[in-house]
């Protein structure tokens, strides 16, 4: 009877301890943080992985996701510094950097967190958006609006989160304005090209004129030597002239050579016989 009675309490030490090492063990794993609370009050936050223990029925074990979460808010309308509508889409990607003041605030909930992150976030873009034009918004949308809006985000930070980045999915024009906007902006851009096109045209009508007169003085200074080099020329070819006619001699074999010259050149064709007057000057040269 005692033999069977020890058994039986060796078999119930055996099931409690195990009972209250399986209540007290717990694992955290890499993208966790551990919190351990007693009476409600967090004791102990812990943020390596590993096994850990607790005191049995009085303290709790929770856990915190170390995890980069993401959060899609919903579309929204906002009002440009111009009073222009425009829609917003955005997504928002955040973490949680302080367990402890992330439950003591939000009580460890996404819910409560993604609560949060949409009022900020919102009023962030409200306040961005408001403070432009609607022509200013288009030319910063990308990374320079990112960055607006992340620059008033700090207060985030007071629940033990920080958001990592806000993206903007969408940043369009109601339905009901967009071909109104559309057809306003392909005028101003008409508008614009018609300015370039008459700059352009004017100053391509400066170098035409500038040219045209570049050129007609490059003529004009082209012609006046080409008179310079024709009357030096003929002056040249007179004082060669006078030169050669100046002796008896020279005159007279000169104009022997020219009245060959124009006997040669009046030979034409195949009948090479020529009649001249005896009276002729040509004639004469063969006395």
């Amino acid at each position: 009877m005692k033999k069977n009675f020890g058994r039986i309490a060796a078999v119930i030490i055996t099931l409690a301890a195990v009972f209250l090492l399986v209540n007290s063990a717990f694992v955290i794993r890499e993208n966790q943080y551990g919190l351990v609370r007693q009476f409600g009050k967090i004791e102990r936050v812990i943020s390596e992985p590993g096994l850990y223990f607790k005191i049995p029925f009085i303290q709790e074990k929770g856990v915190v996701t170390k995890e980069l979460l993401l959060y899609d808010i919903e579309k929204s309308d906002v009002i440009t510094k111009d009073k222009k509508s425009m829609i917003v889409d955005s997504f928002v990607l955040w973490k949680v950097t302080d367990p402890k003041i992330f439950a003591q605030t939000l009580n460890t909930s996404s819910v409560n967190a993604e609560g949060r992150i949409n009022v900020a976030v919102y009023n962030s873009i409200k306040n961005v958006i408001s403070s432009m034009t609607q022509a200013d918004i288009i030319a910063a949308r990308g990374q320079e609006l990112t960055n607006l809006i992340m620059g008033n985000l700090a207060s985030i930070n007071q629940y033990g989160i920080v958001i990592s980045s806000v993206e903007i999915k969408l940043l369009d024009l109601p339905e009901d304005n967009k071909d109104a906007v559309f057809e306003r902006m392909i005028s101003e851009r008409g508008n614009i090209a018609a300015t370039y096109t008459a700059e352009g045209n004017s100053e391509a009508q400066v170098i035409r004129n500038t040219t045209d007169k570049e050129t007609a003085l490059l003529i004009s200074e082209a012609e006046k030597e080409a008179e310079i080099l024709k009357a030096e020329g003929e002056a040249q070819y007179m004082e060669i002239m006078a030169d050669a006619y100046k002796d008896e001699m020279r005159a007279d074999f000169y104009s022997f050579t020219r009245s060959l010259d124009a006997v040669r050149n009046a030979i034409t064709g195949g009948n090479k016989t020529i009649i001249l007057d005896k009276s002729s000057p040509i004639t004469q040269i063969f006395y």
